[in-house]
């Protein structure tokens, strides 16, 4: 009996020697994100002013690296921002390993080549910067698997390819992919991100209509989809999205059909820009006719289009008007005399339409 608990205790003790404390936990952990870290220094091939190359040694703690945050209590990196230092090289995989890392900025480099999928192993992720570097390939569709992620700009890349997934990026706040060259329709999934406030799609090489199904993100605060190559018309369901601010369209010759009525009823929406298109159609009646849409509406620009008809007389009611572009359209009739109470009109380009009584706005500036 003795003899048996003997031999339970050295077992329990022998156990208790053999597992790592926490002490030794930290410390080979950070040496994961040292290791990753010194990953990245390696694929750097130009460092301009040696910044990487002195600071970021083995001699120091990771933790007092330049761009490198860490946190107070596991001591393992959760931010990592080299934004701004000019830096040319490659993204390794090894940057998945940093699995405590909830900030990740490399924006205004030139970091080439593609993204390694291996960062959606970073389960922390809330943000993604990698703005303005010459990044190519495809936009890896596991990123937007990172539950955590709520924010990621990947403007000004060479980005070429955006591939659908399902059920991704369901927290995610803000999406910025300007300035590529995305091809093929919208993804679908975007739609599904319930979250987002911030969509910028613009300047790239999209095809095909405008998803109805934008219409289901009623937190949608700015909608940018400019300089793209879409058609069709532009759906009514954008009059759902209630919480809208800035509706940029522009530069798509070949989105036709009339300007949703349902926008006007936005009383958030302050600047509508859908220059440069094929609309058609009279505007509609309703603009500015709602109390709350007349005292916020700063920005309309509708130029080179082809809307017909008169320009409503409540447009003139928007008592925010600051800029009204409405050149080159076949508009007909008169100015409305109540023009002159748009104290705060700075500009008001009416040229290359069939509008008569210029008379009547002399007084204001920046007629053209």
């Amino acid at each position: 009996m003795e003899t048996n608990q003997t031999l339970r205790l050295f077992i329990v003790c022998f156990l208790l020697h053999s597992l790592p404390s926490s002490s030794s936990l930290s410390t080979k952990n950070i040496i994961t994100d040292r290791d990753a870290l010194l990953a990245l220094k390696a694929c750097i091939t130009h460092d301009p002013d040696i910044l990487l190359a002195k600071n970021w040694s083995t001699s120091t703690s990771v933790c007092n690296w330049i761009g490198v945050t860490c946190g107070v209590r596991h001591h393992r990196v959760t931010a990592l921002n080299i934004s701004y230092l000019g830096l040319t090289g490659t993204i390794p995989p090894q940057l998945g390993n940093l699995s405590f890392l909830a900030l990740l900025a490399i924006d205004d480099n030139n970091f080439y080549g593609s993204l390694p999928y291996e960062l959606a192993h970073l389960r922390r992720l809330k943000y993604i910067n990698f703005n303005y570097n010459q990044l190519s390939g495809n936009v890896p569709s596991s990123i937007f698997n990172i539950s955590s992620l709520q924010e990621l700009r990947l403007k000004h890349n060479r980005l070429s390819l955006m591939v659908n997934v399902s059920g991704g990026g369901l927290n995610l706040m803000s999406l910025d992919l300007s300035e590529n060259s995305l091809e093929g329709e919208i993804p679908s999934f975007i739609s599904e991100c319930k979250q987002l406030q911030f969509l910028n799609l613009s300047s790239n090489n999209f095809r095909g209509g405008i998803p109805k199904e934008i219409g289901n993100l009623t937190k949608l605060k700015t909608l940018s989809i400019f300089l793209n190559k879409l058609e069709g018309e532009i759906p009514q369901e954008l009059g759902n999205l209630v919480e809208l601010e800035r509706l940029l369209l522009l530069d798509n010759v070949h989105l036709t059909g009339h300007i949703p009525s349902l926008l006007f009823n936005i009383s958030t929406l302050w600047q509508i820009n859908l220059t440069n298109n094929s609309l058609t159609g009279d505007l509609p009646h309703n603009m500015c006719s709602h109390h709350h849409q007349a005292a916020v509406l700063k920005i309309l620009q509708l130029s080179f289009n082809q809307i017909t008809g008169t320009i409503p007389y409540n447009l003139w009611q928007c008592r925010e008007l600051a800029i009204v572009s409405l050149s080159y359209n076949p508009f007909r009739g008169r100015i409305p005399r109540n023009i002159g109470n748009l104290t705060k009109l700075e500009k008001l380009a009416l040229g290359g339409n069939n509008i008569i009584g210029r008379y009547l706005i002399e007084s204001i500036n920046n007629i053209i």
